[in-house]
């Protein structure tokens, strides 16, 4: 098996771990603080041990990148139990199009006009999740989901803002403040049964662990276009999960405007793509 194609297996698997959140996140009878309590516990110990160094390494940026990543984890598993997986995730997926408006602004480069027609886009399919008669609750949790979609931006600014070498310990320190900030419900709480504590492993250990380390293994060996394209699984497959292994029902406006997302997201990256290939023709017949 070559690199490429080594890369492109690991991506996918990091793509379907992700996507099995939101269904543990539902099945678990803990609060929301006492999960995010065990999956960073638990990410912790195998960020710790896997990369250990580089956990260490102290910028500003990193401990603003930190605040940002333990917010993110925060926002995404409180919408999960106050909305619908499918809300949830999809609402975080808008953090793409908040990147593609305001990465011009902040870094100094041109806004390309498909960057502007797919935010467009993006927006008006994260208005049709809030159509329709909601509960008080449900209201609440696609508020934070959509909250969670400028975290996702921020983090993704924020890391890209900063030397690589610091993202690791960003993520680190990150789930360092999500355990310390869950650890007063964690000693309210009673003791997980052996089946739920294995779940909460499997989302430390697995769904951010090595969900994490197998999409930057993968993307050391294929071009950032085709990891961010498969990444698209996630979302897709999440309420997929969740309606299969817990019944939970996504609202039709709500899959029609998670579908539009995707569909934007992944249509503009084929596009640039293509257009990235036409100048590179160009340029060899040129040369030619």
């Amino acid at each position: 098996m070559n690199e490429r194609n080594k890369g492109i297996i690991a991506t996918v698997m990091a793509a379907l771990i992700w996507s099995t959140g939101g269904l543990l996140v539902k099945v678990l009878p803990q609060d929301a603080f006492t999960i995010l309590f065990y999956r960073s516990g638990y990410a912790l110990l195998i960020f710790g041990l896997v990369f250990r160094k580089e956990v260490m390494r102290f910028n500003r940026q990193m401990w603003i990148n930190s605040i940002i990543y333990a917010l993110l984890l925060l926002s995404f598993v409180w919408a999960t139990k106050l909305t619908t997986a499918a809300n949830a995730i999809f609402l975080q997926y808008t953090g793409t199009a908040y990147v593609l408006l305001l990465e011009p602004i902040i870094f100094k480069i041109p806004l390309r006009r498909i960057n502007l027609w797919t935010t467009i886009i993006c927006f008006l399919g994260m208005g049709l999740f809030f159509l329709g008669d909601l509960e008080m609750s449900g209201l609440n949790g696609m508020l934070i989901a959509t909250f969670s979609g400028l975290l996702m931006a921020g983090l993704y600014l924020g890391q890209r803002a900063n030397a690589p070498e610091y993202h690791i310990a960003a993520i680190f320190w990150g789930n360092l403040w999500v355990s310390l900030i869950g650890l007063p419900a964690f000693l309210q709480s009673a003791p997980p049964t052996m089946p739920e504590h294995l779940m909460l492993a499997f989302l430390g250990f697995v769904q951010i662990g090595l969900g994490f380390m197998l999409f930057t293994y993968g993307l050391k060996r294929i071009p950032a276009v085709e990891s961010a394209l498969i990444t698209m699984l996630e979302p897709v497959l999440n309420p997929i999960w969740v309606l299969i292994g817990y019944g939970e029902r996504p609202a039709t406006m709500a899959l029609v405007g998670g579908t539009i997302i995707v569909l934007a997201l992944a249509t503009r990256i084929v596009l640039l793509e293509r257009h990235k290939l036409g100048q590179h023709i160009r340029s060899l017949r040129m040369k030619s």
